[in-house]
């Protein structure tokens, strides 16, 4: 069909042009659209060129990766020392958990993979039922790395690493959202008592850095309780955490119930909902999609705040990298233990981000920009 025999409503559909579409126009769209952002590719590529191969050099291509010592990966590379983290790695995990009883640790791991399929993909078989058994996971690990009721007892100060940090984190993210929901509600509810709670709980705990409460529940405590009962360290540090995270968590929410239209309320009146059933299948969920990213701020922040630990005695994997570099044979290797810490925290804190991403992007139906 030509040109001249085109009628109304007939116009074949022509290809984009060749300058719009493709690898050239997606790289002159991004890189090169301006002069400004002509000059920062160049920079950018300038400092790619001199720092990649470097860096490249040290991490892997001469670096040493077995040895008993310092001295010993120096004879053979010129580059980053990693057999301080061969040796120390069942350490960086464990901590001083006895050996014999490790496959208790493999095993909540194990149980943490499995609880969180369900919880994150929505598409994930027998999801409703794994959900339930879900709600047993704290309990069910409590259990396992404790021991008791058939397990040996395992003392919580031989809890150490990775394994240390994932307790603490897991337990703050895992107990801080109901809380802070609660707190949320309470703060805007009619009852004054509940609101003064409320308010009070909120404001105190923002007023006061975690590093103070993590004193208190590691010395102030003690003199309170009655002469002769103790209380188990670990057990005070997840109680202070997960207070700290619910304050703030408390705030988000709260936002996110404040940008609720109040037709939203008044629909909920209308159907003749009571307040928490209006709360349930209205309210809370449009809240909580709203607060999102708010959220997984305070769970990323929570996370990485478990590093304070240290300073009571505890000891995460910075604690463990410190022990580490206390021994002679890996003196001067502070470079490689604190770039695996650093690594393992940006794994953790990045997919959390990610996956708050992706939340955002199957629960967007409206005003996107």
């Amino acid at each position: 069909m030509n040109k001249e025999t085109y009628r109304v409503g007939e116009h074949p559909d022509l290809p984009p042009p060749r300058n719009v579409i493709g690898i050239y126009a997606w790289t002159r769209k991004h890189f090169f659209s301006s002069a400004t952002n002509i000059v920062l590719t160049l920079l950018a590529i300038w400092f790619l060129i001199e720092t990649v191969p470097a860096l490249v050099d040290w991490l892997f291509l001469d670096a040493a990766f077995t040895g008993g010592s310092r001295d010993e990966c120096s004879a053979k590379a010129g580059g980053a020392c990693w057999a301080v983290i061969g040796e120390r790695l069942n350490l960086f995990t464990y901590g001083f958990y006895p050996v014999a009883e490790r496959w208790r640790v493999n095993l909540s791991f194990v149980l943490l993979i499995f609880t969180l399929i369900p919880i994150l993909f929505e598409k994930a078989p027998y999801r409703k039922y794994a959900l339930h058994i879900a709600v047993a996971f704290p309990f069910v690990t409590a259990w396992l790395l404790v021991g008791g009721l058939g397990l040996t007892p395992v003392e919580t100060d031989q809890f150490g690493g990775f394994m240390l940090t994932l307790v603490i984190g897991i337990t703050g993210i895992g107990f801080s959202l109901p809380i802070g929901i609660l707190l949320a509600l309470g703060r805007q509810s009619k009852l004054p008592a509940i609101q003064i709670f409320s308010i009070g709980f909120i404001e105190f705990i923002r007023g006061v850095p975690l590093i103070t409460l993590l004193f208190v529940a590691s010395t102030m405590l003690n003199y309170f309780l009655p002469p002769g009962v103790t209380f188990d360290l670990l057990l005070r540090v997840l109680i202070m955490v997960t207070l700290f995270a619910s304050a703030y968590m408390a705030e988000v929410i709260r936002g996110g119930l404040q940008a609720i239209p109040k037709g939203q309320f008044e629909a909920a009146d209308s159907m003749g909902l009571h307040y928490w059933s209006a709360m349930r299948l209205i309210i809370l969920p449009q809240a909580m999609k709203i607060s999102i990213p708010g959220i997984v701020n305070t769970f990323i922040g929570l996370y990485k705040d478990t590093t304070l630990v240290i300073i009571i005695g505890l000891l995460d994997p910075l604690g463990i990298g410190r022990a580490s570099l206390a021994d002679t044979r890996w003196t001067g290797l502070s470079t490689e233990v604190y770039l695996f810490v650093a690594i393992f925290f940006f794994i953790s804190c990045f997919g959390m981000a990610r996956y708050s991403q992706h939340l955002e992007n199957k629960l967007e139906t409206e005003h996107k920009r």
